[in-house]
């Protein structure tokens, strides 16, 4: 996918023509893919209502019912054999200076978002590696940042409101409903269809990124907290060969005025003289500003650009959380598999992301490390190695991202959450009907 073509899709998820049709949904006439390419929809009736009223009248008018968010799931959490909604005209953008929030329609995407917010002196508490996902999406998948202490991004949701089957409007809160909110934040879009949602803010903030260069993973056995805490967000890039990082990225935390400063090493990496692409061989273009140039914090949290592709573009991602303090062990466990991995890989990254209480949350009770891969688009080959990752990390209890590829099957993925059976009776009571399940719910979920 070209700079073009992204920007020309990442624009409208759906066709001008399709803007506001409710009872029946537009039919189109090619087909319609994900983010990635990997993924062909079930079904070409998609609406895409223009307020919260128009999703209740759609909500009403349809037995089977999906929210499609800004594409960039890789499975198929987002699928409908019958009927997605598109949220993408629920574009509103309303601060609250008082209370230090901002509730947004579910269509805004953090890119978006930022600017807005900083220009009247906010910022969130972290943002994605790609500020291209919607905010609704990324909350109901728990997708995340980086950072020691950093919560994901669903941690600064503060209030939602929500359509549910039977087209009534609920609206819960972190400060009025308890646990029924903490089982609703991450709802994996069964829960029923996010209208708006409310984060908390905080002061803006300046910061400033530096690139170091090949970290041996040794260093990790006796310096692991130190160096993914060394800055406000730290992410570590590897081929798996020759036992190393490629690439550390330390996102550092300005305080007003200071003059930032790296050092020539950090634990034995050499600082970056050159502005560099997480994938080797790519141009860092598409990147955001490194070599310890301050800048927003909207403009150095992402790795990439709002305005550029990110990351390789036509690719594949999967995902695997293990607790923090078995980290090492764990990526040593899936170093043993270099040999079948690095063929099929562009790249992994190595995040950590704090403990919170939401219920479907993979960071639930667990501060986490994300073992993350972008594959290659070479799904035969990599269906392969999934279980094969899956059985090595199988000691540490891992939690695959909700919107990427994995291989797990039900019983030990269910086994992971110890809040599932609440939040399947929170479903029943909201959804009896079950009108926004689809087949990856139902498996994942509900299978035995």
């Amino acid at each position: 996918m070209n700079k073009r073509d992204f920007l020309k899709s990442s624009g409208a998820i759906v066709a001008g023509s399709m803007i506001s049709r409710l009872a029946t949904g537009q039919q189109q006439l090619a087909p319609r893919e994900n983010w990635a390419g990997n993924i062909t929809y079930s079904t070409d009736h998609v609406h895409a209502p223009a307020n919260v009223e128009e999703v209740q009248a759609v909500v009403k008018s349809c037995s089977k019912l999906r929210a499609l968010g800004s594409r960039h799931s890789f499975n198929r959490i987002a699928d409908s054999t019958q009927n997605q909604i598109s949220l993408q005209h629920l574009d509103q953008i309303v601060i609250d200076d008082e209370a230090h929030t901002v509730t947004v329609g579910a269509g805004i995407k953090y890119g978006q978002l930022a600017p807005v917010i900083d220009a009247r002196g906010y910022a969130l508490h972290n943002l994605a590696s790609l500020p291209h996902i919607s905010v609704a999406g990324a909350i109901a998948t728990a997708t995340h940042g980086s950072g020691i202490h950093n919560g994901n991004l669903a941690t600064a949701v503060r209030a939602l409101e929500i359509v549910t089957a039977n087209g009534d409007v609920i609206h819960l809160s972190r400060d009025n409903d308890g646990d029924q909110f903490l089982g609703a934040v991450v709802g994996l879009g069964a829960l029923g269809i996010v209208t708006r949602v409310t984060l908390d803010l905080l002061p803006t903030f300046q910061v400033a990124q530096t690139v170091y260069q090949n970290l041996e993973f040794d260093q990790l056995a006796h310096n692991f907290d130190a160096i993914f805490g060394a800055g406000y967000s730290v992410s570590l890039f590897t081929d798996w060969e020759n036992h190393r990082a490629t690439q550390v990225w330390i996102k550092r935390k300005l305080q007003p005025g200071e003059k930032h400063e790296s050092a020539a090493e950090f634990y034995g990496a050499k600082r970056a003289t050159e502005k560099l692409h997480p994938i080797t061989g790519h141009s860092a273009e598409s990147c955001t500003e490194q070599q310890g140039i301050p800048g927003p914090w909207y403009e150095r949290l992402p790795h990439f650009k709002m305005n550029f592709t990110p990351s390789s573009g036509r690719e594949l991602q999967t995902e695997y959380f293990v607790p923090c303090d078995r980290g090492y062990e764990a990526i040593l466990a899936v170093e043993k598999l270099c040999d079948q991995i690095t063929p099929h890989l562009f790249v992994t990254e190595l995040r950590t992301i704090a403990a919170d209480d939401l219920w479907m949350s993979t960071a639930y009770k667990r501060d986490s490390l994300a073992i993350h891969f972008t594959w290659k688009p070479e799904w035969e080959a990599v269906k392969q190695i999934l279980p094969q990752i899956e059985a090595q990390l199988k000691p540490f209890a891992p939690r695959p991202h909700w919107a990427k590829l994995f291989t797990l099957p039900p019983a030990p993925l269910q086994a992971q959450y110890t809040r599932l059976a609440e939040f399947k009776a929170m479903l029943n009571r909201h959804d009896p009907d079950a009108k926004f399940r689809n087949d990856f719910i139902e498996t994942n979920l509900y299978a035995t």
